[in-house]
């Protein structure tokens, strides 16, 4: 449930049409991981984003903080939180990379039967895509997305890359 991409795969809200392509894959993860930590943050079911998206859920945001805020700001709220928990995560448990991977089974074995059938996920493909739009490099924050997110403070005392 950390990005919940299905949902806009099965009702078609990005531009996703093929659920097997990697093509775009790590921009709707990115996209959803971000949206799903500021829904998170307003203590709100996640179901509310089925018939809220982020223009409406920024206009409540606003209603109840007195804040004006735009749909742009709350996804960026969203992005700040994410990153936070990862600065968390090296902090805690050491390098990042080393930590975004699947099962050894979804990576090498291909799916037996259904629609899938012989399919497997080429994570190493995708997750360098993914390293690139959240300014990442090998799972870490780069000092300059720190920067940006304003999160300096929370890295003193751990090495992240330029």
């Amino acid at each position: 449930m950390r990005g919940y991409t299905i949902k806009r795969e099965i009702y078609a809200l990005f531009e996703y049409p093929d659920r097997l392509s990697e093509e775009n894959r790590a921009k709707l993860v990115v996209y959803s991981q971000n949206l799903k930590a500021a829904v998170d943050s307003m203590i709100v079911c996640e179901f509310i984003t089925y018939v809220f998206e982020l223009p409406h859920l920024a206009e409540v945001l606003g209603a109840v903080t007195g804040w004006d805020i735009t749909w742009k700001e709350l996804l960026k709220i969203g992005e700040r939180i994410y990153n936070a928990e990862r600065i968390f995560n090296v902090k805690s448990f050491g390098d990042g990379k080393e930590y975004d991977t699947l099962p050894k089974r979804f990576l090498e074995e291909p799916i037996p039967r259904g629609l899938s059938k012989g399919q497997v996920v080429h994570l190493d493909r995708m997750l360098g895509e993914y390293y690139k739009l959240r300014g990442w490099k090998d799972g870490r924050p780069t000092r300059s997305k720190v920067r940006e997110l304003g999160l300096e403070k929370y890295t003193k005392d751990i090495k992240l890359p330029e």
